[in-house]
């Protein structure tokens, strides 16, 4: 059957041995719970047994470079085409990689300037002109009459030393007379200059009066001067035949661009010309960064209200007995200022003598030493000089760290953050032909892509770049269409791809494979609607059914409503996560999915009850909202990115929803903004928020927790079981029981991170890393141990039958009802359990823990700790990788966060989370430069009302609810005091660390 991807006994992971047919050249959505075993089926599946075959098809010479993979646990798969996997996976985290040089649009842009850009000087903006020999013989001889000129060769420009070695052989060549500086002098013997000084060396190659019959010995002299000057060459005229028309002095003459007026002569542009990952092109003073470290104003003197007595200059603190402060009253003395006025009320010349140094003046320094007074006669650097100097000499991270809070990155002064040299940022393409009114390559990339997308529209190059730049530009626009399709509008081509979200990196991996155009290709996406806002969702889809049109099968991994009713074909796993799922629930049209009637999926099926109405995340009636504590936490005046200039209220005591389309500024305002002010006014950290001007409330809260998809751990030795504390205690449950006492062993003894208990084959890691050639290293499991990362006689020691290897294996659900006797262990799987990560194994390694996983993972370790009730969460898109039935877990937690009276703030698109908020505030209306305006702070039914590109989604969300009217769902239904079992404080649990404690060879 051609028309059909066969696959029968699908075992790996949990999938129960699934059989099941997936059409070709259509658009297939896997979807079902989180843990049900999409991911297993869609990549662990039927993309790897792909990638087996294809490496079964190179020859056995390529195969040893490559490794064997093993075949997935299916009995058989037919109908496969060549696969690729598009996975959210970070593009780079490289700062020199961008979203330009990931999609390739920037070596177009390259390529383009190379060939068809005009060059100016970069010190007037005058254009540059390139001259053929013949045109500059032509030039000298057409001068007038009698005008006595040098023809000059260029061999030294702007370079120390003394040259003695240079004179000797030019003077072996037959020339006598060189110009040194400016001066024409005889080459003698030893001749030579001072070596310490800058010189420019001309050689005289001929001295001639222009007249009739001269352009023949201009002609050799020309082209010998051209041959020693690199192809350039000086006129020096003495003495003019009309002194009208040919003023005296230098002229110089290029085949290279030039600029006459500046003196000025570039290379031919070549496209690494235009490269800041080249040295012909990078900017020498970022290298090619397009930003610098560099000390702010604004974090030395946070607060300029404050005089120095109360610590205005942070890096110093309070007055005291130390060396800066003895500098510092020596100055004061001297200058007249003292330490009990306002920053901000002294002088602009104190100001700058005490944060930028007096320069090279002494001053009489007394210093107490051991009881004693000194006085010393000294300089003094300033506080930025002090900063730097700590910096530059830092001994520690702790000082490398401490020096550079008061350090922010901002762009590179010497190329404006364009990231090249001066002569790169001097091409110019444009339709008005002038060095103002035409782009350079770093304006472009600095355009956000809608923007960018219209300049190209509108450029019309002519006459040899119209023959040279059209197919380039063609090209660009086709890849930039591409981008947009796919709701990336607001990026700039120069955005850090480090910067990107998973679901943004995907994005721009699925338009650069629309670009491609293949065809008879098979593509697994794993959830690429991820930070999506719902009006972009649209494009999303429109750009897969355009794969698919192409002739392309195309499988995607999904929770989303819309993608799910787009698709042409829907497989649902379930019932449940882990060992509970892995089960077929239906298979069919999306029609057909959600109806009970006729094939569709049995009722045990989440996703068909919640796709045809009889099940849905609950939404509060109005007077069951907040409205908060009557304090609240107001940002104000923040401007970093694109925000402009803009006041953000968080009431207290309630679930408060950031929402707006992609780009619109959610994460500036909240995780770059907000959250780094919080977490250095309560925990002493050290990140630098983006630009604002006051925060007003912070004393209403007494704890701020940041819950972001970051890992959970660096390598598999990490899991959740050592993340969230659970293993120590279990750990040390194993050690309390009698055969470990009979043997002597202590809770070290169960750590497969130290000698003693772990396997030493696979140092505990239960795997081994292969270093691949050309290939991302793999791990394989080890063969002594067989993953179970101890060795024999740690796992005779066993706790109700299970060894504590199988005790990792569990997942949480099973670990609750197995540890229930256990208070302490089972409160931290309680929590883990109400975040929805039943069906997680304890050990599972924490590379394979998704993003929603790992944000999951860390906020049901907040949740095992006592609460005070005053304390303020955020989280970033928390729902990423969830179910419709997970989502409604995730949210009963939140809400009883804050009905403990803690605050909750989310970033999120998802409207299931925003309908349930308390206070909703919407940014927008665009992304990148369009954004940054906050449209409406209110509740979720004044929202729906408002004019803004959310409300109708919402709008559509609350109506959606009404009349699925109530389905018996409750809003809140977690007592927090009941999850911890009024537990003791596990603040003190040992956590297993990440890595081995000695050093691995």
């Amino acid at each position: 059957m051609d028309d059909r991807i066969l696959i029968r006994g699908a075992r790996e992971h949990n999938l129960q041995g699934i059989d099941l047919d997936i059409p070709r050249n259509e658009l297939v959505v896997v979807t079902g719970l989180s843990g049900s075993g999409k991911s297993s089926l869609a990549f662990d599946t039927i993309y790897a047994e792909g990638q087996r075959r294809y490496m079964e098809s190179l020859s056995s010479y390529a195969r040893q470079f490559l490794g064997v993979m093993e075949r997935p646990d299916v009995d058989f798969i037919d109908g496969l085409s060549p696969v690729i996997a598009i996975e959210q996976k970070t593009v780079s985290r490289n700062p020199r990689s961008t979203v330009g040089t990931v999609t390739e649009i920037y070596d177009f842009m390259r390529l383009l300037y190379a060939r068809a850009a005009d060059a100016y000087s970069y010190q007037s903006g005058a254009p540059m002109k390139r001259q053929s020999d013949d045109e500059i013989i032509d030039a000298i001889a057409a001068m007038p009459e009698g005008t006595r000129v040098q023809i000059l060769a260029p061999v030294v420009k702007g370079r120390k030393g003394h040259y003695r070695d240079l004179f000797e052989q030019i003077a072996k060549q037959g020339f006598e007379r060189v110009r040194a500086d400016g001066e024409v002098t005889e080459i003698t013997k030893g001749m030579q200059l001072d070596r310490y000084k800058v010189h420019d060396v001309e050689v005289v190659v001929d001295r001639l009066v222009v007249k009739e019959g001269v352009r023949p010995r201009v002609a050799q002299a020309a082209e010998i001067a051209l041959g020693m000057g690199g192809g350039t060459l000086i006129v020096q005229i003495d003495k003019s035949g009309d002194e009208s028309e040919v003023p005296t002095g230098d002229r110089l003459f290029s085949r290279h661009l030039t600029a006459l007026e500046d003196g000025l002569s570039y290379d031919d542009p070549s496209p690494n010309t235009f490269s800041f990952n080249s040295p012909y092109g990078a900017c020498p003073a970022c290298n090619g960064l397009g930003v610098r470290k560099e000390i702010d104003p604004d974090l030395v003197v946070p607060n300029p209200r404050k005089t120095i007595a109360q610590g205005a200059l942070a890096p110093l603190g309070t007055p005291r007995e130390v060396w800066v402060f003895s500098q510092l009253a020596a100055v004061a003395e001297v200058y007249g200022f003292d330490y009990d006025t306002p920053f901000e009320a002294l002088s602009d010349a104190h100001r700058d003598v005490i944060l930028n140094g007096a320069g090279d003046e002494q001053f009489d320094i007394v210093y107490t030493y051991k009881g004693r007074k000194v006085t010393y006669q000294h300089r003094y650097g300033g506080v930025y000089g002090h900063v730097q100097h700590t910096l530059d000499n830092a001994s520690s991270k702790a000082q490398r760290l401490w020096g550079e809070a008061f350090m922010r990155l901002r762009a590179c002064g010497a190329c404006g953050g364009g990231r090249l040299k001066p002569e790169s940022l001097s091409y110019r393409i444009g339709n008005t032909n002038t060095y103002d009114g035409d782009q350079s390559i770093a304006d472009l990339v600095q355009m956000d892509l809608r923007e960018l997308r219209a300049w190209f529209e509108s450029l019309d190059l002519e006459g040899r770049q119209g023959v040279i730049g059209s197919p380039i530009v063609k090209e660009i626009r086709e890849r930039l269409d591409f981008l947009l399709n796919v709701g990336l509008d607001y990026l700039t081509l120069d955005r850090p791809a480090r910067t990107l979200s998973g679901g943004e990196s995907q994005r721009i991996r699925l338009a650069t494979q629309i670009g491609t155009q293949l065809t008879g290709v098979l593509y697994v996406l794993d959830e690429p609607s991820i930070g999506l806002h719902p009006r972009d969702n649209a494009k999303l889809i429109a750009s897969l059914t355009a794969l698919r049109d192409l002739g392309n099968s195309v499988l995607v991994v999904e929770h989303d409503r819309e993608m799910i009713e787009a698709a042409d074909f829907v497989v649902d796993l379930g019932p449940g996560a882990g060992e509970f799922g892995g089960l077929l629930l239906a298979a069919g049209p999306p029609d057909q999915i959600a109806t009970f009637e006729g094939d569709g999926a049995p009722p045990e099926s989440l996703t068909t009850a919640y796709l045809a109405g009889l099940r849905a995340v609950p939404t509060p009636a109005s007077d069951e909202r907040r409205p908060g504590s009557g304090e609240s936490i107001t940002l104000l005046g923040a401007r970093g990115h694109n925000l402009r200039d803009v006041d953000f209220e968080v009431p207290l005591g309630t679930l408060t929803v950031v929402t707006g389309v992609s780009g619109s500024g959610k994460s500036s305002l909240v995780n770059q903004t907000l959250a780094p002010i919080l977490a250095a006014h309560f925990h002493n950290a050290q990140t630098v928020p983006l630009p604002y001007a006051d925060v007003e409330g912070l004393e209403h809260v007494d704890k701020v927790i940041a819950i972001d998809q970051s890992p959970i751990g660096r390598t598999p030795r990490s899991n959740p079981a050592t993340y969230t504390g659970l293993f120590g205690l279990i750990r040390d449950l194993f050690a309390r029981l009698p055969e470990s006492e009979i043997r002597g062993y202590k809770p070290g003894r169960f750590s497969f991170n130290v000698k003693g208990g772990r396997c030493e084959t696979c140092k505990g890691a239960g795997i081994m890393k292969l270093e691949m050639n050309f290939l991302p290293d793999v791990y394989v499991e080890c063969e002594t141990c067989k993953g179970r990362r101890y060795n024999a006689e740690t796992l005779a020691v066993k706790y109700k039958g299970k060894s504590i290897a199988e005790v990792l294996e569990m997942p949480v659900s099973e670990a609750l009802g197995f540890f229930e006797a256990v208070p302490r262990i089972a409160r931290k799987l309680r929590t883990l359990d109400a975040v929805g990560l039943g069906y997680i194994r304890l050990g599972q390694q924490a590379t394979t823990v998704s993003g929603g996983e790992a944000q999951r993972i860390k906020l049901s370790k907040e949740l095992s700790r006592p609460g005070t009730g005053r304390t303020l969460y955020i989280l970033d898109e928390p729902t990423t990788g969830l179910h419709f039935e997970d989502v409604r877990h995730l949210l009963l937690v939140l809400q009883a966060l804050v009905d403990k009276g803690n605050t909750v703030l989310v970033i999120e698109h998802n409207m299931d989370v925003a309908k349930q908020g308390d206070w909703v505030v919407d940014l927008g209306p665009d992304g990148g430069a369009g954004g940054g305006h906050i449209l409406y702070a209110g509740t979720p039914e004044g929202l729906a009302q408002a004019d803004t590109p959310t409300a109708p989604f919402m709008a559509e969300e609350l109506e959606r609810a009404r009349q699925s009217g109530d389905l018996g769902l409750g809003v809140r239904e977690i007592d927090l005091d009941a999850l911890n079992g009024g537990g003791d404080d596990d603040e003190a649990d040992e956590v297993e660390e990440d890595e081995p404690e000695e050093a691995e060879a």
